[in-house]
C-alpha cells in the first residue's frame, strides 16, 4: 500500500461506519474484491509498462455501473500516471476531470479535498518539468467549476490562493492581480457568512501575496499601502509564516526608506514568525536583520537576543556575526575581507549586496572620524591607504562630514589636504558655554523677580554652578 491508499484507508471524521447488511452482500463483496484486484494489478505495471497500467485502470472505471471508491483511486493513479511519468498534461486534465465529477458522492469529502490538493502540487510544483501557463490554468479552471458545482466556497479560496502562489513564483503579475482582485471580491461577499476571524485570517493571506507582487515590481507606494491594511487586521489567527512574509516586505520597504530602525524591528517580527513556523526563510530574514542592525550604528549585538542566539553559530550565518563583530569594532579591513571570503552566503544575494555600499560607507566613516581626531593637517593619499579607497572617495567622505558638522576643518584642493581647525572648535564650545551662561543669568533674574514678588519659594541661585561650571571648564 502506497501513500495514496494510505490516505483513503484512514478515512475522515464524517464517514458513516454503519453497515446495512443485505442479501445481496456476498455478491456485492466478490465484486469489489474483483475490482480492487484489477486496481492493484494495474499499479503494479506503472512503472514497467505505464501504458498497459493505463488501459487497466481505464476497464476499472468503465466496469463500474455506479462512480465509487475503486473508479476514483483509478482516476487518480492515471492522472498521475500521464502527468508525471508519460508528460501528457492534455490527457491528465480529462481524467482529472472526470475525477472531480466523483467527489460528489464516491468518497469522502476530506479524503477528496486531499487529493485535489495532492495533483494541484504536483502539477503546479514543476516535477514533471516546465508546464505551459494555459495548462496550469485549466486545471485550476476544472477543479474551481467542480468545487462551485459542489458549492465548496472554503475549498474554491484555498484554491485560488494555491494559484495565486503559483502566479507569484512565475512572476505572472497580470494574472496574479486579476485573482487576487476576485479573491478580495470572494472575502468581501462571505463577510456576513463567515465568523470574522477566518474573514481577517483569509485577508492577511491575501495580502502577503499582494505585498510580495509589489515588493518584487518595486511598487513601493502600493507596497506601503497593503503593508498599513495587513497591519490594521485585527480579528485573524494567520499562519506565522504568513505574517512573515508581511513582515519581511515591510522590513525591505523601510530599508528603501532608510528607516534602519523601523526596518529592524520587522525584520525581527518576521525572524520570530519564520522561526515559529519552521520555515528555513529565517535564515535569510535574520542576515537581513543584522544588516539592519548595522546600519543603525547600534552598539547592541543582535545576537545577544534569546530567539537569534542559538542560530549565532549557524554555518549561514557565521560570515553575518563576523562582520557585526569588525563594524562594532571598527574594523574596516577586516569587514571588508569577510565581504570578500564569503560572497556566497552573503554578497550573493542581491538585497543584502544592494546596502553593503552603504554599510560600508558608515563603518568607513566612523573609522575615518576615530583616525583623523589626533591630526591638525593629514594628506588625503595618507587617508586613502589607510582606508584602502581612492582619493576621490576620502574626498567626498570628507564633505559628508564637514556639512554635517561632524568634522571642523576644510579641504586644500590644491595641496589635497585635510586641514582640522582645532581652535574653532574650541571656540565654538566656548561660544556656546557663554550663551548657556548667559541664559542661565536670565533665568536667575527671572526667578529671583518671582521669589521677591511672592510668586516662587525656589533659590534662584541654586540654578547657578552646573552652568558656571560647564562655562568655566572651555574657557580656563
Amino acid at each position: 500500500m502506497d501513500d495514496d491508499d494510505a490516505d483513503y484507508m484512514q478515512g475522515s471524521d464524517d464517514e458513516d461506519y454503519g453497515f446495512d447488511y443485505s442479501d445481496n452482500d456476498e455478491a456485492d463483496d466478490s465484486g469489489s474484491a474483483d475490482v480492487e484486484n484489477m486496481y492493484y494489478t494495474a499499479k503494479s505495471k506503472k512503472e514497467d509498462d505505464p501504458e498497459q497500467a493505463l488501459r487497466e485502470f481505464k476497464a476499472i472505471v468503465d466496469q463500474e455501473t455506479e462512480k465509487g471508491d475503486w473508479g476514483f483511486k483509478a482516476l487518480k493513479q492515471s492522472t498521475k500516471l500521464l502527468f508525471l511519468q508519460l508528460h501528457r498534461p492534455a490527457d491528465a486534465l480529462r481524467t482529472y476531470t472526470q475525477l472531480l465529477t466523483y467527489t460528489k458522492s464516491a468518497v469522502t469529502r476530506n479524503y477528496s479535498e486531499k487529493t485535489i490538493n495532492g495533483i494541484l502540487d504536483y502539477v503546479g510544483g514543476g516535477k514533471s518539468g516546465p508546464v505551459e501557463v494555459d495548462v496550469l490554468e485549466r486545471f485550476y479552471q476544472a477543479t474551481n467549476e467542480a468545487l462551485k458545482e459542489a458549492k465548496n466556497e472554503r475549498l474554491s479560496v484555498k484554491t485560488n490562493l494555491k494559484l495565486a502562489k503559483l502566479w507569484l513564483d512565475r512572476k505572472e503579475y497580470g494574472r496574479l492581480s486579476k485573482l487576487i482582485q476576485e479573491l478580495h471580491a470572494t472575502t468581501k461577499a462571505a463577510m456576513d457568512n463567515e465568523d470574522q476571524s477566518q474573514r481577517g485570517t483569509q485577508l492577511l493571506e491575501i495580502y502577503a501575496l499582494e505585498i510580495q507582487m509589489h515588493n518584487e515590481m518595486r511598487n513601493f507606494k502600493k507596497l506601503k499601502e497593503i503593508y498599513n491594511a495587513a497591519n490594521s487586521v485585527r480579528s485573524a489567527i494567520p499562519h506565522p509564516r504568513i505574517m512573515g512574509v508581511i513582515k519581511e516586505c515591510g522590513g525591505k520597504m523601510w530599508m528603501g526608506e532608510r528607516r534602519w530602525n523601523r526596518a529592524s524591528e520587522d525584520f525581527f517580527e518576521s525572524f520570530r514568525n519564520y522561526d515559529e513556523a519552521g520555515s528555513q526563510q529565517r535564515i535569510q530574514v535574520l542576515k537581513y536583520l543584522v544588516l539592519a542592525n548595522m546600519l543603525t550604528g547600534s552598539e547592541v549585538n543582535p545576537f545577544d537576543s534569546q530567539e537569534t542566539k542559538p542560530y549565532k553559530n549557524d554555518p549561514q550565518i557565521k560570515a553575518m556575526t563576523d562582520l557585526v563583530d569588525a563594524y562594532q569594532r571598527r574594523e574596516v579591513h577586516s569587514a571588508e575581507r569577510i565581504l570578500d571570503d564569503n560572497r556566497s552566503t552573503i554578497m550573493d544575494d542581491a538585497f543584502i549586496c544592494s546596502y553593503i555600499g552603504e554599510l560600508l560607507k558608515s563603518l568607513r566613516t566612523q573609522y575615518l572620524i576615530d583616525l583623523i581626531k589626533p591630526y591638525t593637517r593629514l594628506d588625503l593619499s595618507f587617508l586613502a591607504k589607510q582606508l584602502n579607497v581612492e582619493i576621490a572617495d576620502v574626498e567626498e567622505l570628507l564633505i559628508g562630514l564637514i556639512l554635517e558638522g561632524k568634522v571642523d576643518g576644510r579641504i586644500d584642493q590644491v595641496g589635497m589636504r585635510l586641514e582640522l581647525d582645532k581652535t574653532q572648535a574650541l571656540e565654538k564650545k566656548r561660544y556656546a558655554a557663554l550663551q548657556s551662561w548667559a541664559e542661565a543669568l536670565e533665568g536667575v533674574h527671572a526667578a529671583a523677580v518671582a521669589k521677591v514678588a511672592g510668586r516662587s519659594t525656589v533659590d534662584p541661585f541654586m540654578m547657578v554652578p552646573e552652568r558656571f561650571a560647564e562655562f568655566r571648564e572651555v574657557t580656563f
